[in-house]
């Protein structure tokens, strides 16, 4: 039950002012109106934690705030009603949030990967204290995903969700198939618009998705599901040659972050989830996001299917979601902060990433020469792989590039296949192999 807001201002402590602290400031310059009258009261910054309090900003700081190094400045200030956390990272964000929750005070964040790593602790100490947790910021910068899958649809039962969760990786994807560039160009090409880190690895590799999508199963299926036990493939090295004959087959190529109900062999419920290079078909709305944009697609029983799409960074659509979460704070809504009564969530039961099942997209280089095609197609019918398509291209010399689109099968079988294609030595280069959505 929501408990009235006191009439005095929410005080903030905000550690960390980049890029979305900039944001936040403007936001609660320009909508402080909006903000007294959706919250009830004014929401302040007195202090703002920096690590350099020489450095030069982009952003003013807001009126009522003043700089500080020092951490204690904001979790020991008894003022301090709750503390927004933007800083990032692991160990000195757990720091922070661990010691102002121990001070009762309020959090909001946008550190996903704090959340999906450690967030159990967190969530189980925020309650006994019952104190919010809130962080729709985390996930997919502007889209309303967290407070959707927390309330709006707590009628539902999710069946699977899956989506285009970085917009960074999905800006590389999006020059290399319309500009047709190589990966390495479209990487430099989005860190010089500032898209990406001069560290991309996080992004390209998958598990700023990976850290995502472990918050959105949570929420999703009142879970906790290991960080270790996610399988996670990147886009690094993924070549345009590929892009261009998943084109031919009507597909593009999208990192995709998916969770879903599967029944196992012996007819169990479990997870499936992972995060991957795929196939999406062109005239699938999630094919058609580009750019830096975020997208979700939910599949619940009672809703049917939900798709989201928005900004998924920068500092206004990022600012904004930590602006409504301090909003939420500032009225007194209840703490759901994973969206069930219970925070210390169970285990969730794992599917094998070897039993999921899906189709599958494979080029392969081989000799050109006959009896090669028969010996693929028995290699891929000794483990039951059914191909549904196949072209030939033109090679170089005396090899050829082969790729096939098979029917739905398990990912064992499919490696089999390929390892069978290798120990009898029909493969010049390694395999290229995506699942195909």
């Amino acid at each position: 039950m929501r408990q009235p807001p006191d009439s005095r201002p929410l005080v903030v402590g905000l550690a960390g002012f980049g890029t979305v602290g900039g944001g936040l400031a403007r936001l609660l310059e320009e909508n402080a109106e909006l903000t007294r009258l959706r919250a009830g009261r004014d929401i302040v910054i007195k202090r703002v934690l920096v690590r350099d309090a020489r450095k030069a900003r982009n952003a003013p700081l807001p009126a009522t705030a003043v700089l500080t190094t020092d951490p204690a400045a904001l979790t020991d200030d008894p003022q301090i009603d709750a503390l927004a956390e933007l800083i990032g990272g692991i160990d000195q964000a757990r720091a922070l949030i661990g010691r102002a929750l121990d001070r009762g005070k309020h959090i909001v964040t946008a550190n996903k990967a704090l959340l999906a790593e450690e967030g159990p602790a967190l969530f189980k100490k925020a309650e006994s204290m019952a104190l919010a947790l809130r962080y729709e910021a985390a996930v997919a910068g502007a889209i309303p995903i967290v407070q959707t899958l927390k309330e709006s649809l707590t009628g539902n039962r999710v069946i699977s969700l899956l989506g285009i969760l970085n917009g960074t990786s999905n800006y590389i994807l999006s020059e290399m198939t319309s500009g047709n560039v190589d990966f390495s160009a479209a990487l430099e090409q989005a860190q010089e618009l500032g898209y990406a880190e001069a560290d991309p690895t996080l992004d390209i590799d998958g598990h700023d998705t990976a850290h995502k999508l472990i918050l959105l199963i949570r929420l999703a299926y009142g879970v906790h599901y290991p960080y270790a036990a996610l399988s996670i493939r990147g886009i690094r090295n993924l070549s345009t040659m590929d892009i261009r004959l998943a084109g031919e087959f009507g597909y593009s190529i999208k990192l995709i972050g998916q969770a879903r109900e599967v029944s196992d062999a012996d007819g169990r419920m479990r997870l499936e989830a992972g995060v991957f290079p795929a196939l999406v078909y062109n005239r699938y709305l999630l094919a058609r996001v580009s750019g830096v944009y975020n997208a979700v697609r939910v599949e619940a029983n009672a809703a049917g299917s939900l798709f989201f799409h928005g900004r998924g960074a920068g500092d206004l659509p990022t600012a904004g979601a930590v602006l409504s979460d301090l909003v939420a704070v500032a009225r007194g809504d209840r703490a759901d902060n994973t969206g069930f009564v219970r925070q210390d969530l169970p285990a969730a039961a794992v599917l094998p990433r070897e039993e999921g099942r899906s189709s599958f997209y494979a080029r392969l280089t081989v000799r050109d020469r006959p009896g090669v095609l028969r010996d693929l197609a028995g290699a891929m019918a000794a483990e039951e792989v059914s191909v549904a398509q196949m072209i030939q291209k033109s090679g170089e010399g005396d090899t050829a590039p082969l790729v096939f689109m098979t029917h739905e099968t398990t990912t064992r079988a499919m490696n089999n296949s390929l390892k069978r294609m290798v120990d009898a030595g029909l493969l010049t280069e390694p395999a290229v192999c995506y699942r195909v959505l």
